[in-house]
């Protein structure tokens, strides 16, 4: 597999392009099994803490977090919070790793970024729940969250729906074009964890919905802008994004988190310092390849537990006025 010429100049032009059927049923289905097991093994421990009255095991994989956030919104918090940890990379087994080294996704990011392929550090796995404010994701960029000598750099996201995404279920909607403006202004806002891009500041172009099955893939570049919107279902939208980028890029291919320097050049750190990026696919050099599941997962695991990835000259935005947002 890999992305054609026409997909390819869509990409180039637009800043997007959605490829069918990347990943089959069947890819897909390690990563839903464990997903579910967590859901399971969490909600049976909670109720035996007497902290949800009921487990909901007959409920399928779209529906099970979602009733048991309905029954104790507190027990879904903690499970939700399980699965994504810090920031949303928390699971860290095999069924994701076999996601990013998929070979026929891998084919189509060599078409974008060559063939020496870093996986970025940033990866992430999202349950939308229905109706529940703190799972829209307001528009950004994803540059907005990597250090600012990055804004030049190519950094693919790629973004998989386990379910089918529909308008419905909060899938993405994009702003085609949007990249050729560069960085946009971001703000935080108060008691969330998103950047946002103020209604006045988002580009004058028309926004639109990217509705997609089950395995297809949504490529984007970091620059370009996008969001997604309130899950109006019953159901939980499933879906994991993933982010690779040439070796050329600033990473920390190779470095322990006891090695990072706050004090360095910050044009010579990682896009995103506090997380592991590692090679994935490397023509000239293939035994430098992370092959092994359980290798990733020590090293994913070594930065997630890490305290000294701090103080760095990170990116400054301002608080997002009140008024600023409709």
């Amino acid at each position: 597999m890999h992305l054609t010429e026409q997909e390819l100049k869509q990409f180039q032009e637009e800043g997007y392009v959605v490829k069918p059927q990347v990943f089959s049923e069947e890819d897909l289905e390690p990563l839903r099994e464990a997903m579910a097991e967590i859901v399971a093994t969490e909600a049976e421990r909670l109720q035996s803490e007497g902290k949800l009255p009921e487990t909901f095991p007959g409920e399928s994989f779209q529906r099970r977090l979602a009733c048991i956030f309905k029954a104790s919104p507190e027990a879904g918090q903690e499970i939700y919070r399980k699965i994504t940890g810090k920031g949303g990379g928390g699971y860290s087994g095999s069924a994701i790793f076999q996601m990013i080294v998929h070979p026929p996704l891998l084919s189509c990011i060599e078409n974008i970024v060559g063939p020496d392929i870093v996986a970025s550090a940033v990866y992430r796995i999202r349950p939308k729940m229905p109706k529940h404010l703190g799972t829209e994701v307001p528009w950004h960029q994803d540059s907005g969250y990597f250090m600012e000598h990055c804004d030049t750099q190519m950094i693919v996201t790629c973004w998989v729906p386990l379910v089918d995404a529909t308008v419905e279920n909060g899938c993405l909607w994009v702003q085609p074009k949007s990249h050729k403006n560069g960085i946009i202004r971001h703000h935080t806002r108060p008691n969330a964890g998103y950047l946002v891009i103020a209604d006045a500041d988002l580009p004058e172009i028309e926004s639109f919905p990217v509705e997609m099955k089950a395995g297809d893939v949504l490529f984007m570049t970091n620059l370009t802008s996008h969001c997604s919107k309130e899950n109006n279902t019953d159901d939980v939208r499933w879906s994991f994004d993933l982010r690779y980028q040439n070796r050329d890029v600033p990473n920390n291919v190779g470095e322990s988190p006891e090695e990072f320097d706050p004090e360095r050049d910050p044009v010579e750190m990682a896009c995103l310092p506090p997380e592991a990026d590692f090679i994935v696919r490397c023509a000239s050099a293939p035994e430098r390849e992370i092959h092994d599941p359980a290798e990733f997962h020590r090293m994913r695991q070594s930065y997630q537990d890490a305290n000294n990835i701090t103080g760095y000259a990170r990116r400054q935005w301002t608080p997002l006025p009140e008024s600023a947002t409709k």
